[in-house]
């Protein structure tokens, strides 16, 4: 990268202490209002929030690649991500107020004359472009800002402006699935490596499997000057059966170091001649008549019918559900974003309770210290990104029900665009009984069943899959839930052999131990407009009541509360033996008993890492040392290990190092970072493939509303139909003296 492109006019949305953006920054207004409705001279297609279109993404690449200063520069880019530029809360408010129906005004501040300052329209939307130069192996961050952007089949002009471009010193991006590609078709048309393979028995090159895993960072050889992977190899069985399981062979022995920037290998040596394991006749995952089993046969259809469509209404990417509203998001690197939640609360109207939710970053950590698994530690989300590793979803396999899609568009790593269709899943689902209550005296009965929405998607990386869920709840809950599944990633032992550190699993075939520990990023906003900063948190822990005059039945407990005034302090982890949770207060709002407005979060299973406190990836991953993180809002405080882990030598990059400025948070704009994992001791019952296994956790209401948001949700038919069920009074009393 040239010099004279390092350094450019700075992006003042950049601007890390700008927290907060005048209306007086935008364009003035032109054209009169009609009873404070801005009548705007073209329209507003394109919400701030909505997720780069295809056209964008072009454009943004495109007006990156003609900066570049010489030919070469230009034939050396390789786009790693290009995500939207969030605009600052004020833009979102503003354009949620007057600009996009539900039109919603009560979003701005008031001006001294009584009335909002209305922009004539809304500011040019901005891409961030993470580039990789392979030709000098430099890493550079560019702002685009996207004057006009038409859809390429109307024949528009597409236009870009360069904002800022900034080459990032000591990093290394993430892959892409090119070089992925790519460097397995290095490595098995390298002749030392042939040659391994056929002291193993194997010839046919289309037999083996070359996963092309990040180096992590482990000593001073792994240090980013250099773009290296030390990939993981397997072996499939049969070269004319594309659903067999290549993951059930693994191959060791053989040390491989890949130059990904040059696409060569830097080191090889066949260490150790490990015999490959015996084929494991139940190693694949297929239906019954392809892989020689046979399937149940007594599975009932199971329909599940929505006559007159679903509850949901979606324009766009906004969505309204009974009393929740929202938007939906999407970027490579996290996946699914869910936008300015908020809840229609009777005469109380529009409550916001979060900006922004979604899950920053997941790390695999295994606990086998024999090579090549202490190496196996992944940053999902740093090193790969989720969503450019997300499925095209299926109807009737990943979803039930009345769907609704959502595609995703990315940048491929050569500058094209690339689309993933039926990327995010919303749906309906019945979820049991809401509430219940039958009067015992007269036999009436009322009970309501829950329903609730599901937006979702579901990533492959590799060997495992990881599907993301969100779950809106009748009652004002929001569930986070993450579903584990996929094949286990196994090492190969000798006829004999046992290992302490996994569990055997076929024969020769082992699973190590491992962990999965995931980041959910929650940018809260309980009862706050956009700007204001009025929430605080407390931890909540339930006490026993010393014995004495106060507990003279020994049986007394109570819950006691902890304002968590600083970051420092809000470094916290779970504890289940006395049911902590925390909660997100509004310090300006009260309900009617006079009690502050909150949303709780209650944990569910949880773990820490099982290293010791000097283990590498803990340089990189110091965020897993705590269950719970508290922190105001920065606009690029994003990512806790730091935008860049792969090849890190930083210690404690992100919020490790942020948390030590002890900034205040007893009165703020609070960011929460929930860190929460699965500890996994491989079953013989998780081959061929692991059955799904939840994680997760729950956003509650806590004094939020003033009785339970869901007394009115209307009964079922079928509750209807039943009503005349119930005994009456007199009928249960003669029953009770009869009885006694």
């Amino acid at each position: 990268m040239a010099t004279s492109q390092n350094k450019t006019t700075p992006d003042p949305s950049q601007d890390p202490t700008r927290n907060t953006t005048s209306l007086d920054s935008f364009p003035p207004k032109t054209t009169p209002t009609t009873k404070g409705i801005p009548v705007m001279m073209r329209a507003q297609t394109c919400h701030p929030l909505d997720p780069l279109s295809a056209a964008e993404i072009s454009v943004a690449v495109s007006s990156v690649r003609a900066a570049g200063a010489t030919p070469e520069v230009r034939d050396s880019m390789r786009f790693v991500e290009v995500v939207l530029v969030e605009p600052v809360k004020q833009v979102v408010a503003l354009a949620d107020a007057y600009f996009f129906p539900p039109f919603q005004p009560s979003l701005l501040p008031r001006t001294k004359g009584g009335g909002p300052l209305i922009p004539a329209k809304l500011p040019n939307r901005k891409a961030r472009l993470v580039v990789y130069n392979k030709r000098s192996n430099e890493t550079s961050v560019w702002i685009v800002e996207l004057r006009e952007v038409h859809a390429a089949t109307r024949g528009g002009q597409h236009r870009g402006k360069v904002i800022s471009s900034e080459v990032v010193p000591n990093v290394q991006p993430p892959m892409d699935a090119v070089e992925y590609a790519e460097c397995e078709a290095v490595v098995k048309d390298f002749p030392p490596f042939r040659e391994a393979m056929k002291r193993r028995g194997i010839e046919d090159m289309d037999l083996v499997m070359v996963d092309a895993w990040c180096v992590g960072y482990h000593s001073e050889a792994d240090a980013p000057n250099r773009r290296l992977a030390k990939p993981l190899i397997f072996c499939r069985c049969e070269s004319d059966c594309p659903m067999e399981n290549g993951y059930a062979r693994p191959v060791e022995g053989i040390y491989v170091l890949v130059d990904m920037q040059n696409m060569v290998i830097l080191e090889f040596e066949d260490r150790k001649l490990i015999p490959l394991p015996p084929i494991d006749p139940l190693r694949n995952y297929s239906s019954g008549e392809t892989r020689g089993g046979v399937d149940r046969s007594d599975v009932k259809p199971l329909q599940i019918i929505q006559p007159e469509g679903p509850s949901f209404r979606v324009n766009g990417h906004f969505i309204q559900w009974q009393k929740w509203n929202f938007r939906i998001g999407f970027t490579p690197r996290e996946g699914l974003v869910i936008y300015s939640v908020a809840y229609i609360d009777g005469s109380q109207g529009r409550r916001p309770v979060a900006h922004r939710l979604s899950f920053v970053e997941m790390v695999v950590p295994y606990g086998d210290p024999n090579d090549p698994h202490y190496r196996k530690i992944a940053f999902d989300a740093g090193e790969d990104g989720l969503g450019k590793n997300a499925q095209s979803l299926k109807k009737g396999c990943d979803c039930l029900g009345y769907i609704k899609y959502f595609d995703a568009h990315f940048t491929n790593f050569t500058g094209g665009v690339e689309t993933i269709e039926n990327c995010v899943c919303m749906h309906e689902e019945d979820h049991g009984i809401l509430w219940k209550h039958q009067d015992w005296r007269t036999g009436l009965a009322e009970v309501r069943r829950s329903r609730r929405l599901t937006v979702s998607f579901i990533c492959t990386v590799a060997n495992y899959e990881y599907g993301f869920f969100w779950y809106f709840y009748q009652d004002g809950k929001i569930e986070a839930e993450v579903k584990i599944t996929g094949i286990l990633s196994l090492g190969v032992m000798q006829p004999g052999e046992t290992r302490k550190y996994g569990t055997t699993i076929a024969p020769g075939l082992y699973a190590p131990v491992h962990q999965h520990f995931f980041v959910a990023r929650m940018d809260m906003a309980v009862d706050c407009k956009p700007g204001e900063a009025f929430n605080q948190v407390v931890e909540v822990d339930v006490k026993v009541e010393d014995p004495g005059q106060n507990n003279v039945h020994n049986n007394a407990f109570y819950a006691e509360e902890k304002l968590l005034k600083s970051e420092l302090e809000a470094m916290r982890d779970c504890n289940p033996l006395s049911a902590r949770h925390w909660i997100v207060r509004n310090t300006r709002t009260v309900n009617r008993t006079g009690q502050l407005t909150g949303y709780r979060l209650v944990p569910g299973s949880n773990c820490l890492p099982l290293a010791g406190p000097e283990a590498m990836f803990l340089r990189r991953a110091a965020f897993l040392k705590h269950n719970l993180w508290v922190t105001p809002y920065v606009h690029n405080e994003m990512h806790p290990g730091g935008e860049f882990p792969n090849q890190n030598p930083r210690v404690g990059e992100g919020l490790a190092t942020w948390v030590k400025e002890n900034r205040s948070l007893e009165e703020a704009d609070i960011v929460l970072w929930y860190v929460f994992g699965v500890t996994f001791i491989p079953r013989l019952e998780d081959w061929p493939v692991m059955p799904v296994e939840r994680i997760g956790f729950m956003l509650m209401p806590h004094g939020f509303f003033n009785c339970s948001p869901a007394i009115d949700v209307p009964p079922s038919a079928g509750d209807l139909d039943d009503k005349e069920i119930g005994m009456p009074a007199k009928s249960i009393q003669n029953e009770l003296i009869a009885k006694l």
